[in-house]
């Protein structure tokens, strides 16, 4: 499978982009472990307009971690246009569109999966920002507002007629959030049909290696995308089992590399949230308490201090 000129090899899954989840550190690891494709959080394309201070630090990329994708969000066609040219400077590989993102705070202002509401606006911004930029530009989207639009077959041709190179399509409308489960049939029906030509990566409800090989050989997509079943697990992209231990302290060299990538107080704030949805730490009892623990640490001491406790009882 190819997005322009990147050979991304048979059957790839990439590492999603999300909020507060997929900082420098983790996607180095998701990386290391077999990620196909990682991207960085996603941005917001008035805020890096604005030249938003904590918003130009997420563009920050490294070479180790390519093939890398910024994505941007936002439902001004100017300010879309304007993000797409700061985002080419940061040198990803990819500049992708968000067009899925339900929460209330950016769809409910009509980006995201907000421009499911206004597909003329949504086109617009496509076709205007693969005019504006030389990177390949790629577009990840829902399959609808809600069940009684569900418009992905036809929007993938609108989009790929737009110019995008490749296009990701969540399983859900963006009523169902992320509850119920995800419909790849619809998925599968966008990959089957003879007018596409532009890779399509399905996600949603991907949670193994093993998902996602049912994923590839049912809907006969070109990659697959993995999002919340990361969190806490860059291991997730290996098909080699680690050890506790091994896992403890990939979760540690996170939180080491996100302090020295970002500065102390973020490289914590982001990293903790990781360990308190890890899975590692599920046959911990009473692990409540440790997590309340884990999500108020300010230093980095206390949180390996926390997870070395952790290791310890998990050791029985």
């Amino acid at each position: 499978m190819k997005i322009g000129n990147i050979e991304l090899g048979e059957h790839p899954v990439f590492l999603a982009p999300m909020e507060d989840v997929t900082d420098i550190g983790f996607r180095l690891l998701c990386k290391r472990f077999g990620a196909s494709m990682v991207y960085t959080e996603f941005v917001s394309a008035e805020a890096l307009v604005r030249d938003v201070k904590s918003t130009v630090q997420k563009l920050t990329i490294a070479d180790e971690e390519r093939p890398v994708g910024i994505q941007i969000y936002g439902r001004d066609v100017d300010a879309m246009v304007e993000a797409a040219k700061i985002v080419e400077q940061a040198r990803p590989d990819v500049i992708d569109l968000n067009f899925g993102c339900p929460v209330k705070k950016v769809a409910g202002k009509g980006a995201g999966a907000g421009m499911l509401q206004n597909i003329p606006k949504m086109l617009e911004i496509t076709r205007k920002v693969v005019d504006a930029v030389k990177l390949p530009v790629t577009a990840k989207t829902r399959l609808g507002w809600n069940a009684e639009q569900l418009i992905i077959t036809e929007l993938a041709e609108q989009l790929q007629d737009c110019g995008i190179q490749a296009l990701t399509i969540h399983g859900r409308t963006r009523s169902q959030m992320y509850t119920g489960e995800a419909d790849w049939t619809l998925i599968g029906e966008v990959k089957k049909n003879p007018r596409i030509h532009i890779p399509i990566i399905g996600n949603g409800d991907i949670k193994s290696l093993e998902d996602a090989d049912r994923a590839f050989n049912t809907y006969g997509v070109d990659a697959v995308m993995i999002g919340r079943a990361t969190f806490g697990c860059p291991w997730i992209f290996s098909r080699k089992e680690l050890t506790l231990d091994e896992k403890i302290d990939v979760l540690e060299e996170q939180l080491r590399i996100n302090v020295e990538r970002i500065d102390e107080y973020r490289g914590i704030l982001h990293t903790r949230r990781h360990l308190a949805a890890s899975p590692v730490f599920k046959g911990i009892p009473n692990f409540r308490q440790t997590r309340i623990a884990m999500l108020r640490a300010e230093t980095v001491e206390s949180l390996v201090g926390i997870l070395e406790k952790c290791r310890e009882e998990l050791r029985g």
